[in-house]
């Protein structure tokens, strides 16, 4: 930007140059003096306007060297502008394609509102894989800044969900504005992949809660009744909701909840009871939740309550001892 400035003030320069010109040494108007100028600089030559003196004839060799060359670079800037802009940009898109190939169990973040930047800060902190379908150029140009991957377009495109990996991943969030987009995206979303984990965002409307979840979302969030909710926990229950808002984030003092999935490497764990376990003398955490494959949930589970393969634990405890536990679960 400051680069065109200078050339614009530059070009202006010029041309104010050769019309003072030719006024003072062949008392020529402004209009016939910017005209010579601009034939000059040009090389255009459509004929004088001004009959020159042999002062004249100087300034016009001197206005020459001076407008001629500086056209001249200007012309190869304008020109590797757009060359290289257009070999940056396909070599940008063929370097986005093979990293999208690459991406596998990861997230697609459709729609990078207030919603979705939340998301996707949240993601990139947790060390989460991710791509985001955007069609505003202003969003993509942030999503640019800050390094994120992203495919311009409409999420609803199933080329556009299928370029974004949508068949490898592991879940897809929809939060554009509006709920009929956010039903198309859940609707192709699901075709495309019959298991994926779809969370879609709601306007709170009721009947497009059931749209969405007819269309194949998981999950349906309404973030005006969650900020609702929120406000009205921080009036009647405000000591639960900072203690659940400190182990959520993990940000303070050094607790967090966190759910591991017992895959069948986890052999410490499966077809085990909690106590046989040992989570709690090993690692020191409490485990909160145990959540069954059919869906059914275990609240504070006692301790001969069976850990069977695929089954997702929520615990509670230091940072350090759950990554403990996710790491001895990965290498018994």
């Amino acid at each position: 930007m400051k680069k065109t400035i200078l050339s614009i003030i530059a070009l202006i320069a010029i041309l104010t140059f050769g019309s003072l010109g030719y006024m003072i040494l062949e008392n020529a108007s402004f209009d016939d003096g910017l005209y010579m100028t601009m034939i000059t600089v040009t090389t255009v030559g459509y004929g004088e306007m001004v009959h020159l003196s042999p002062a004249g004839r100087h300034f016009t060799m001197i206005l020459i060297l001076i407008g001629v060359g500086y056209v001249m670079v200007l012309f190869r800037e304008i020109t590797e502008s757009v060359v290289e802009g257009g070999i940056r940009a396909a070599l940008g898109k063929r370097n986005m394609s093979k990293k999208l190939e690459k991406l596998k169990d990861h997230y697609v973040v459709c729609g990078f509102g207030r919603i979705g930047q939340v998301i996707c800060k949240l993601l990139q902190e947790n060390g989460k894989k991710f791509v985001i379908i955007e069609k505003s150029d202003e969003e993509i140009e942030l999503i640019n800044e800050l390094g994120y991957m992203a495919l311009k377009g409409d999420a609803s495109d199933d080329d556009l969900l299928i370029q974004a990996g949508v068949a490898r991943a592991k879940g897809l969030v929809g939060v554009v504005s509006s709920d009929a987009d956010n039903v198309y995206i859940a609707l192709s979303a699901r075709e495309l992949k019959p298991d994926l984990y779809i969370v879609a965002r709601s306007s709170g409307d009721k009947r497009a809660e059931e749209k969405l979840k007819r269309a194949g979302a998981n999950q349906v969030i309404s973030p005006y009744y969650i900020g609702a909710y929120r406000m009205a926990n921080l009036i009647l229950r405000p000591t639960v909701t900072d203690f659940i808002d400190l182990a959520v984030s993990g940000n303070a003092l050094g607790l967090r909840l966190e759910e591991l999935v017992v895959t069948a490497s986890a052999t410490s764990l499966v077809n085990k009871t909690l106590m046989e376990s040992e989570i709690r003398k090993k690692f020191n955490l409490i485990v909160v939740v145990i959540k069954r494959q059919d869906g059914h949930s275990v609240f504070n589970p006692t301790p001969i309550t069976l850990i069977e393969e695929g089954d997702t634990l929520v615990v509670l405890g230091e940072v350090e001892q759950i990554k403990a536990l996710e790491k001895s679960m990965l290498n018994p």
